[in-house]
């Protein structure tokens, strides 16, 4: 068995591994195959990191039509504007902009913003859902209300939607073995940009027939045409977020999925849709907000996501053993999710195979995980057998 102390290093090229995937679900002969993709784009504009840059499906203009003329335009001349995240109005105050990178937010203008530019906002946008969030058909941009005890808009949050050309090659090799991944993390950190590429590969390049349930259009983009970043997979639009584990089922039941894609995964009712859909032999890809294993472990609502856990009694002699009190915490059942993905940040991800890490944690000791980042060239590093930090 491998100790704790040894890491392997491997650098992501479009070589195929010389050793065994560590977290492979296949036997110790098989091999894994890395990919770089790059992503079918309609407009681009790029981001640099290091010193690669990465091109990006952003079609900014549309969202940026819908900013005072002022704002527009002073979002269109700066030199930044490939590393916008999101652009914010909130009334009486000034507009401000946050960037990737960025830890705060920034003012575009030094006036305040009038509740004229927020209905003008508006109307450029339509109707909001009954979760206050909009889209913008044939883009991925998001826009988010924020409304008074009466009901009025009084600030608006947009987010700025891209597609991704690099994202996947951080867990093509995962995706090959057809088992589900859970992946982790807080909001903003890329999660339904990761969901938005895995569909077009799993769909175009491994030609599975995969079904999106879609809440807010926030994969797929909005409008009845899907945005073309997800492949040739097919999108179920989700009326509200009570529902989303209605669509879930009906998506098996009459679509006759292989992959089922689904996003922010909240509540007891979706979890008891992602374990029935996991018995019929269907993959998942999954999200869910939280920073670490743990998080998921001690939620009463999603534990059951990594196999729920239940109080045992256990004998003297066996306590003695394990060098813990008679009343201990195990996992009650084989995990819906075989993998999970910690996104600690958009470029450094922690894989886990699930059953194992939590065992691991309940018996409290350090899991061994498989961490994979990028280097300064944009390369993608994994380093294998690697205690959890």
């Amino acid at each position: 068995m491998v100790g704790y102390s040894k890491i392997i290093s491997a650098t992501v090229n479009i070589n195929p591994l010389s050793q065994p995937h560590p977290l492979s679900l296949r036997t110790k002969n098989s091999h894994s195959l890395l990919f770089r993709r790059q992503c079918k784009v309609l407009r681009r504009d790029s981001i640099c990191t290091g010193t690669t840059t990465v091109y990006t499906d952003d079609d900014i203009h549309s969202l940026l039509q819908i900013l005072p003329h002022d704002v527009r335009n002073k979002l269109l001349c700066d030199s930044k504007r490939a590393q916008l995240l999101e652009v914010t109005l909130d009334l009486g105050r000034p507009p401000q902009a946050c960037y990737y990178g960025d830890s705060g937010r920034r003012d575009i203008r030094k006036t305040e913003v009038l509740m004229e530019e927020l209905e003008y906002a508006q109307n450029a946008i339509g109707e909001f859902g009954g979760d206050n969030r909009a889209g913008i058909a044939g883009t991925l941009h998001r826009i988010s209300a924020i409304r008074n005890k009466n009901g009025d808009v009084i600030g608006l949050t947009c987010r700025v939607g891209r597609a991704f050309g690099e994202q996947i090659d951080m867990v093509r090799d995962l995706l090959e073995y057809g088992k589900s991944i859970l992946f982790l993390g807080r909001p903003g950190v890329g999660k339904t940009t990761v969901m938005r590429a895995i569909s077009r590969v799993l769909s175009d390049e491994l030609l599975k027939r995969v079904v999106i349930v879609d809440t807010s259009n926030e994969i797929g983009g909005d409008g009845d045409i899907p945005h073309p970043a997800i492949g040739s997979a097919r999108r179920l639009q989700v009326p509200g977020p009570s529902t989303q584990h209605h669509v879930m089922i009906e998506a098996v039941e009459n679509h006759m999925p292989e992959v089922i894609i689904v996003d922010e995964i909240s509540t007891k009712a979706e979890v008891r849709a992602c374990r029935t859909i996991a018995q019929r032999g269907v993959m998942l890809i999954g999200s869910a907000h939280g920073k670490r294993l743990q998080n998921i472990m001690k939620n009463p609502a999603l534990s059951d996501l990594i196999g729920g856990l239940e109080a045992v009694i256990v004998s003297d002699k066996e306590a003695r053993i394990r060098n813990s009190k008679k009343s201990i915490l195990e996992r009650k059942a084989a995990p819906t999710f075989p993998f999970l993905i910690e996104m600690r940040e958009r470029d450094y991800w922690v894989a886990h195979r699930t059953d194992r890490s939590v065992d691991e944690l309940l018996n409290g000791k350090k899991p061994l995980v498989e961490v994979r980042r990028r280097d300064k060239q944009f390369k993608v590093v994994i380093e294998r057998w690697k205690p959890q930090d």
